[in-house]
């Protein structure tokens, strides 16, 4: 694939990309540019770009007929990232720029008129895609260099303009490679902390079971009964992201054009709260040319679903692949894409539409018809695919007073979160999983033995609460996160038991 002194680049799709190889032929007609290889309209934008970007750097561009190609030719090529590998092939068949190297090089960047190099979208993402496609160096905008850094392996070169990269590669001024990033995991930012949630302790041990082994939750309670602060408080107590799921997490980002110069990488817990009026598009990704949504960027975080009902019924069912598969596959006319989406769903939503059907000290107001038909909005598919169910009340006013000693704050808490997480992992070291919701079938035979009084419990349970397969198998993932809490290996009674009063019906 690789040829020395060609002029190489990438285009993406998804995660997902292309190496493509930049070649100029000069001809003598009518000075023009043309720029083939099923370009878009910023790619065929970049002849003005270049033109001038070479004139104003020093160099002079041909009075020929230009024709540019960008191969391979039958993959549409989009944004102002070619800029720079187009100026460099143009003025190496222009015979203005001779340069010898061994190393595999790549070229990525926008030019400004003035020959400046501006920053764009997706460098971490295509800098780790050409790490993988064997590439040893890339140049790029002095913008993107942080990002970009954060890549093992690779040598970066950022550049303030066109013609540093051309004096670089020339040998006349060296541009010194970026120093490799280092990465620090860092804890959620502005979180409420834990013990200042008053009350609603069976809550809190639910997302606490819910954290520790990456379940989904549903809660359904009251207005004023503290769901949304309860879900605020959540970040608080996970875990620090380590590099692997802090760069995986990124790359969607820096797809979707959300990284900074001040925020080169996710390296805390982020909560992604789509507002109920979001499209489908928004909350699953897509566009013309597919693009990650809110389930692929909160990919290894949270993902908050506030009054759940309340969101149109083609976008809750459009949540049931990438809560089963992990990854949401988009099908547009220019392409097909799989993005990643390993969150953890936490919803919360109330019983009715005026909200007070469970609650004791408020009446409801809504007819049964109107109950039923709101409740209906979250069909029983999605229903199954969320691990944890409970039913929450308002705190009592004297309860919101009171100052606890027993309080549980965030840190403690997520230190017992931390060491159940680390028995996972050193469980799973060998099945290419990590946390207990990730368990197949298979898995769960291996993983979650049960001794023949709590199989019993069960099996009882199961045809009692009528309980599918999934949800049967959702229960065995959910009492393996509870001894592992407790640190236990050993699945017992009080676990399974436990595990089961979070999936009794909250909806009629």
């Amino acid at each position: 694939m690789f040829q020395k002194n060609k002029i190489y680049t990438i285009t993406t799709l998804g995660l997902n990309g292309t190496v493509v190889e930049v070649e100029t032929n000069l001809s003598r007609h009518l000075p023009t540019v043309v720029l083939v290889g099923l370009p878009d309209a910023a790619v065929s934008e970049a002849r003005e770009r270049v033109w001038a970007a070479i004139e104003n750097s020093g160099w002079e561009f041909p009075r020929m007929k230009v024709v540019v190609n960008l191969a391979p030719a039958q993959i549409r090529k989009e944004g102002s990232a070619f800029d720079l590998a187009i100026a460099l092939s143009i003025l190496q068949t222009s015979e203005q720029l001779a340069w010898q190297t061994e190393a595999k090089q790549a070229f990525i960047g926008e030019l400004a008129l003035s020959g400046e190099l501006k920053s764009v979208k997706g460098v971490l993402a295509c800098v780790s895609l050409l790490k993988d496609f064997g590439f040893t160096e890339v140049f790029l905008p002095l913008a993107n260099a942080k990002e970009a850094s954060y890549i093992e392996d690779i040598s970066i070169f950022p550049a303030e303009n066109l013609q540093a990269v051309i004096l670089h590669l020339q040998g006349d001024k060296i541009i010194s490679p970026a120093k490799p990033a280092i990465f620090a995991g860092c804890l959620a930012k502005d979180a409420v902390d834990w013990q200042d949630v008053k009350g609603q302790m069976q809550a809190k041990r639910v997302l606490e079971i819910a954290a520790a082994g990456g379940h989904n939750v549903l809660l359904v309670g009251p207005p004023g009964a503290g769901k949304t602060m309860l879900a605020k408080a959540f970040l608080s107590i996970l875990p620090a992201p380590d590099f692997s799921a802090a760069l995986a997490t990124s790359k969607v980002h820096s797809l979707a054009g959300l990284l900074s110069v001040e925020q080169p990488l996710i390296n805390s817990r982020i909560l992604r709260s789509p507002h109920h009026s979001a499209s489908v598009s928004s909350v699953v990704g897509g566009g013309s040319t597919p693009k990650p949504g809110e389930i692929s960027l909160a990919h290894n975080n949270v993902l908050f679903l506030d009054e759940i009902l309340e969101f149109p019924r083609v976008v809750l069912e459009a949540l049931r692949q990438p809560l089963e598969d992990k990854i949401i596959t988009v099908s547009r006319i220019k392409g097909t894409c799989n993005f990643p989406a390993d969150f953890i769903l936490l919803a919360t939503a109330n019983p009715c539409p005026c909200g007070y059907l469970t609650d004791k000290s408020k009446e409801c107001r809504c007819k049964p018809v109107e109950i039923e038909r709101y409740q209906k909005k979250l069909s029983g598919p999605l229903l199954d695919r969320i691990d944890l169910h409970l039913l929450v009340q308002r705190v009592e006013i004297k309860e919101l007073k009171q100052v606890s000693v027993l309080q549980e704050n965030s840190d403690t808490v997520r230190a017992k979160i931390t060491q159940a997480q680390l028995k996972q992992r050193n469980r799973f070291s060998k099945e290419n999983i990590l946390f207990n919701n990730q368990l197949n079938h298979k898995l769960l035979k291996k993983y979650c033995y049960l001794e023949k009084t709590s199989e019993d419990i069960l099996q009882t349970a199961a045809k009692q609460l009528a309980l599918s397969a999934r949800a049967y198998f959702k229960v065995l993932k959910v009492a393996r996160t509870i001894a592992d809490l407790a640190g236990r290996e050993q699945i017992i009674e009080a676990d399974i038991l436990e595990a089961l009063q979070y999936r009794a019906r909250i909806f009629n």
